[in-house]
């Protein structure tokens, strides 16, 4: 079990073929792990037979056959991120439960002192995480936070209830955040995000 009480489990998926069942147990190279961004991939001597993946605090562990070739590598991390959305966007939260997690974060950290008069979901951010207009007491977040981390949503939802508290990001501002323990390892977590958002398309291997 993973030990981030925000991880999730893709479960296993068989990546052996019927051929490599039937061939007799030989020595494996050392395992080995490598780190990509956001997503770390964990080669095992011991895992001959399946593939998976799970979330642990702001990265997504793949755990693969250290035998997989790199294009085998690519295509099963690219499978099991595409199951772990799929699981995770049955967990989206509405507009209302948003409302009720505002409220319960502002009596938490800030006293109750935050009270918006609305929060809810927009498809129109996409160079920004969230966004406060504190005249109206509105807050909106970008449809991108869905499926992240509860800990990433509740620090953006947190950082716009500060914005109706503090205008700007001076000192002020981030003193009020420094009550979540979680701010730092937030904002690292959507800085790989946007950064695994700039890298280059890997080419297609060969052959395919």
């Amino acid at each position: 079990m993973p030990a981030d009480p925000y991880s999730g489990f893709a479960g296993e998926t068989s990546a052996r073929s019927a051929k490599d069942q039937q061939r007799s147990a030989a020595s494996h190279p050392p395992s080995r792990i490598a780190v990509t961004s956001a997503v770390e991939v964990r080669r095992s001597s011991r895992r001959s037979r399946t593939v998976s993946a799970y979330r642990e605090g702001d990265r997504t562990i793949v755990l693969i056959p250290a035998r997989m070739s790199e294009a085998e590598e690519q295509r099963w991390v690219t499978v099991m991120l595409d199951k772990l959305a799929a699981q995770e966007r049955k967990q989206i939260i509405g507009d209302s439960e948003l409302v009720e997690r505002a409220a319960r974060l502002s009596a938490l950290y800030f006293d109750g002192r935050a009270r918006p008069d609305s929060v809810r979901w927009v498809t129109n951010q996409n160079t920004r995480w969230g966004s406060c207009t504190p005249a109206e007491g509105s807050i909106r977040l970008s449809h991108r936070l869905q499926g992240m981390p509860e800990y990433v949503v509740d620090y953006v939802l947190l950082h716009e209830l500060a914005h109706l508290l503090v205008p700007g990001h001076g000192p002020r501002f981030w003193r009020l955040l420094e009550a979540y323990p979680r701010t730092e390892r937030a904002r690292g977590y959507l800085e790989g995000v946007v950064a695994a958002d700039r890298l280059p398309h890997l080419p297609a291997a060969r052959g395919e």
